[in-house]
């Protein structure tokens, strides 16, 4: 199975939580791999995807959106999986956060089988004059889990596969 991990990220947190489902997904034996968002032209070539968007200011990164949008109709008949990332505290951790209008106006749309949030990171290298900042401030830092990323990973491969045998 291909699997697709698409995202739209600014500061490259939601690109490396991407990274880690597409490793999480190839250590189960799938074809993953992340991309993008906006750099991803089809979606025919994939049996599944993962779409993944940056919360700024309560809400999805522009590219997952429009991702969405541009490729609603070849997705109507695949899995799909969404997830956000962007909590700077350990929130993600402790509870489900859920997902932001635009990230839940995606899952209807599109029938995703489920939306997660992860917790994000905010270094001193991030773009723009709001999150500097935040990291000047002392609200910064990496607050991504990879053992909770690389266990929703194993949750997605175990109902591909699980597809895939009853087909």
């Amino acid at each position: 199975m291909r699997v697709l991990v698409a995202y739209g990220s600014k500061n490259w947190s939601t690109a490396g939580i991407a990274d880690m489902i597409a490793e999480a997904l190839a250590a189960e034996g799938l074809e993953a791999e992340a991309r993008p968002a906006d750099e991803v032209r089809a979606v025919a070539g994939y049996d599944a995807v993962v779409l993944g968007g940056a919360l700024y200011n309560n809400r999805w990164h522009h590219a997952a959106r429009r991702f969405a949008r541009r490729h609603a109709a070849p997705l109507a008949g695949k899995p799909v999986w969404l997830f956000s990332s962007g909590p700077l505290d350990d929130s993600a951790d402790r509870t489900q956060v859920p997902a932001v209008r635009q990230a839940d106006a995606v899952r209807h749309a599109l029938g995703a089988r489920e939306h997660v949030t992860f917790g994000g990171c905010l270094t001193d290298q991030a773009k723009g004059f709001i999150a500097r900042s935040i990291v000047r401030n002392g609200r910064g830092g990496d607050f991504r889990n990879p053992e909770r990323i690389a266990e929703w990973s194993r949750k997605i491969a175990a109902e591909l596969r699980h597809t895939a045998e009853s087909r």
